[in-house]
């Protein structure tokens, strides 16, 4: 197995990534860039590198992944295996669960062979596994221009100022303070983005730029305003004066003025960030499903970025011995015929499975061509790609294509089986059971996502979906994705509200009769998105027992007792990934 400890690994990765060069820009910036440290949001989001570098995340990396030894005592651990079996005490030992019981003797028996395990008392919390969320875009997360800030978990005006004040409070004057995706104005009380003015009041000396979906319309205040609306010639960005920029042209001319000046530190910094708030979250594991290429204008939206470079920030990181989560990358090709050259290329200079227990790649997917609904040119890509022996993953919105994209994956399996590569359909709305069916016997699988959870509508005769309820008593292969952070919060507890309770971001119930139980959708985070990552991780993750990969969260509240309300709140005040401790909020010193 391939180690990312030296900087020869990494280049090595690279090039079966078929990556060109690190892009590092050296125009004039907007602001003044900084890889200083910063903090917390009032979410309890840590945005810095401080616990990087004061809690042995470096030294307890050995052969490229994370090794540590930790028992847990005194807690409700909720193993999510086969019995769904509630324990109070486990062990991990040099990376890797020994030992799940209620006895702390046992326990430490079995760790004994472990240079002085570290001890934790629960005090009586919550723990699960690790989340494991198998469809996001958490590279293009942690290629966010400026000091990223989510707002996916403000619900008034007045929490997008808590958040920003606070966040700007640790950022170097002048320096941009950014939201770009995640969120929108439905789960805001105003139903409205904050204005000029509001900014003002609290990042009275940082610009800011704050879009939503994948090309706004978004809002700045009076530093940004001055700054991005003075950009040379057709790049400068019309600015009302509340600060309001039109989505499209207007916005896209903002990100990529953006985009253009952040260096590479700068990507790295927010690799950090990405990272440190999805452990913050309780997500372990990510399954990237990549962006849509980039033009380099301002066409260029939230979803597009420089395909050969986007993962090098994520990759220096880890050579950095600095990751926290576990990556799996997935390669999203947008060719147009039938050569399909870029799914070719990748195939030919990609090894599959390729990487450690940190960082691996994955699949072809979300999308394999430009059409992804089937035709001609989808049916060439999935040909190689099943004689090539690779995943597939395409998505799905409408109801139609997953039904041309389905009988395109039979046509393929006649000529080259498929039935052991588990190719998915993701997202699925509108899917229905005759071709969930067709799906299951070619060995397929799809992914859930919530995105609806942010602006979608529905009701009896018309739910939004997905259709969780007939899915898993379907009994397909089924998990869950974000599809964070375009359209879609990163917040796996936002995705679970929507799936327990049919509602909205303004509390309208739009997906009437699919609602699920809250075990049912922690087993869709955990247990059974295992199945999603495939080669050498399946049997790892997702499952707190004896041999697997020690990742584990501990909730700050009672998962399956808050209200639904309170769901939403949830966070992790411990994170543990190969029995080292990542994230820890203090709560259980306390």
């Amino acid at each position: 197995m391939a180690s990312f400890r030296s900087p020869v690994s990494v280049r090595f990765l690279i090039f079966c990534l078929v990556s060109l060069i690190i892009q590092t820009c050296t125009s004039p910036t907007l602001a003044a860039s900084a890889t200083e440290n910063t903090p917390g949001d009032t979410n309890g989001t840590v945005y810095s590198s401080d616990l990087l570098g004061g809690s042995g995340i470096q030294n307890s990396y050995s052969e490229g992944t994370l090794r540590g030894s930790i028992i847990l005592f005194n807690g409700q651990i909720h193993t999510m295996d086969g019995s769904n079996k509630v324990v109070s005490v486990i062990s991990i030992k040099d990376g890797k669960i020994v030992y799940v019981g209620d006895s702390r003797t046992d326990a430490l028996r079995q760790g004994s062979l472990s240079p002085s395990p570290r001890l934790v008392d629960l005090k009586g919390r919550t723990v699960v596994p690790g989340l494991i969320d198998c469809h996001n875009h958490i590279v293009l997360f942690g290629n966010r221009p400026g000091y990223h800030t989510p707002l996916e978990n403000a619900y008034s005006i007045a929490d997008v100022q808590a958040t920003y004040r606070n966040r700007a409070s640790g950022v170097p004057t002048s320096s941009f303070v950014t939201t770009i995706g995640g969120f929108h104005p439905n789960q805001f009380r105003e139903g409205r983005l904050p204005t000029l003015a509001e900014l003002d009041a609290v990042t009275p000396n940082h610009p800011v730029f704050i879009s939503y979906s994948f090309a706004g319309p978004s809002v700045t205040n009076t530093l940004g305003k001055a700054l991005l609306s003075s950009l040379p010639g057709d790049m400068s960005v019309a600015i009302a004066a509340d600060g309001a920029i039109a989505s499209g042209l207007e916005n896209g001319k903002a990100l990529l003025a953006l985009r253009q000046r952040a260096s590479f530190n700068d990507r790295k910094r927010s690799v950090l960030t990405a990272m440190a708030y999805a452990v913050s979250m309780g997500v372990t594991t990510h399954l990237d499903q990549g962006a849509f290429p980039a033009s380099n204008t301002p066409s260029d939206g939230a979803g597009n970025e420089d395909l050969s470079t986007m993962h090098l920030p994520f990759l220096s990181v880890y050579d950095d011995l600095q990751g926290i989560i576990r990556l799996r990358i997935n390669f999203l090709s947008m060719d147009t015929d039938t050569a399909v050259p870029a799914v070719t290329q990748r195939l030919f200079n990609t090894f599959k499975f390729f990487g450690n227990d940190m960082v691996r790649t994955g699949a072809i997917g979300e999308f394999a061509v430009a059409d992804y609904t089937g035709g001609p040119v989808f049916e060439a890509a999935a040909k190689r790609i099943a004689k090539a022996g690779w995943r597939l993953e395409v998505h799905s919105l409408t109801a139609t294509d997953f039904k041309t994209q389905i009988e395109a994956f039979e046509a393929v399996h006649s000529e080259t089986p498929i039935d052991k590569l588990q190719w998915v359909v993701a997202h699925v709305p509108q899917i229905t059971e005759e071709y969930l069916t067709r799906l299951k016997r070619l060995g397929g699988g799809v992914n859930l996502s919530s995105w609806m959870y942010l602006a979608g509508t529905g009701n009896a005769s018309s739910p939004a979906g997905p259709p969780f309820r007939r899915i898993l008593d379907n009994g397909i292969p089924a998990g869950f994705g974000a599809d964070g952070v375009n359209i879609a919060p990163l917040n796996p507890w936002v995705h679970i509200y929507y799936a327990t309770t049919g509602k909205n971001a303004r509390g309208e119930l739009i997906n009437p009769g699919q609602q699920i139980t809250r075990q049912e959708a922690l087993y869709l985070y955990t247990r059974a998105n295992n199945w999603f990552l495939g080669g050498p991780d399946l049997g790892q993750l997702g499952v707190l027992e004896a041999g697997r990969l020690g990742d584990l969260v501990v909730l700050s509240d009672d998962y399956f007792s808050v209200s639904d309300d309170d769901l939403k709140k949830l966070r992790s005040v411990l994170t543990v990934v190969g029995g080292v401790v990542v994230q820890d909020s203090g709560d259980l010193r306390r």
